[in-house]
């Protein structure tokens, strides 16, 4: 029977260290994801944190892998090398590490960005994972199970940007409630990710702040930005549409003005 695989791979939220649990391995590691600049014929190094939570030694594998994400802003991660990627510029401390019971060590890595390779990005994942599945108990069910970490690694090349343009404004359903989104295309030849400052009111005519969602957009793909609303008694309003939505929206060096109906 092939181990069952329990993957954490906060690539998406702003959280300040990554967790996993199994039997067996119990890992704790930061950052969860590097955002990294560089110049062509140049190194880049870094160092991850990673924490065993459990009281009993734990051994663990450390390997690269590239990674694409899907719809829902999920990660997948894949053995094989990518077209066009950058991993054999990566190189690990080692592939393997020993912790003792609730020890902690500083894992390094680094990026030697080769000297012909123009402006753009290097993204790949860092997996963590437990040498050695552990069993669980499911009823009479006895499952093998591994545990693994994602680190999500993003290297800017030279002038490499993210060049974002909005098709438009949308109504998507998010958490079970209706909100307004924007369709955004990443141009660009690196990773976006939208901010801003928004307001905008009801067709009750009650204002609202807007917080743009986060997730990274990679170069030539289109995704939904979407635009929560908030009050300052209430975190998770119900909009009554049409709404309008006013403000300036921020990636990278790069500013917009948006004034958009959503019905």
């Amino acid at each position: 029977m092939r181990p069952v695989l329990i993957a954490l791979s906060l690539l998406c939220a702003a959280l300040h260290s990554s967790v996993a649990a199994a039997q067996g391995f119990a890992a704790l590691v930061s950052p969860p994801r590097f955002e990294l600049k560089a110049k062509a014929n140049t190194t880049v190094r870094q160092v991850i944190e990673i924490t065993n939570r459990a009281t009993l030694p734990a051994k663990l594998r450390v390997r690269t892998a590239d990674f694409s994400l899907t719809k829902d802003y999920g990660v997948t991660f894949r053995d094989d090398l990518a077209p066009g990627s950058c991993r054999p510029w990566v190189a690990l401390e080692r592939p393997q590490v020993a912790l003792p019971g609730s020890g902690t060590i500083r894992y390094r890595f680094e990026v030697q960005v080769p000297a012909d390779i123009p402006a753009g990005e290097c993204r790949f994942g860092i997996l963590i994972e437990g040498e050695e599945p552990a069993v669980a108990q499911a009823g009479a069910l006895r499952v093998p199970v591994a545990g693994r970490i994602g680190v999500i690694v993003y290297v800017v090349i030279g002038a490499g940007a993210p060049r974002l343009e909005i098709f438009g404004p949308d109504v998507v359903t998010l958490n079970g409630a209706r909100v307004p989104a924007l369709r955004v295309h990443n141009a660009g030849d690196a990773h976006g990710r939208m901010s801003g400052f928004l307001s905008g009111t009801d067709a009750k005519g009650v204002k609202y702040d807007f917080t743009p969602s986060d997730f990274p957009i990679l170069p030539g793909e289109v995704c939904e930005v979407f635009l929560t609303p908030s009050t300052s008694d209430n975190d998770h309003p119900t909009l009554s549409f049409p709404v309008r939505v006013r403000g300036t929206l921020e990636w990278a060096d790069q500013k917009t003005a948006l004034d958009e109906h959503f019905e």
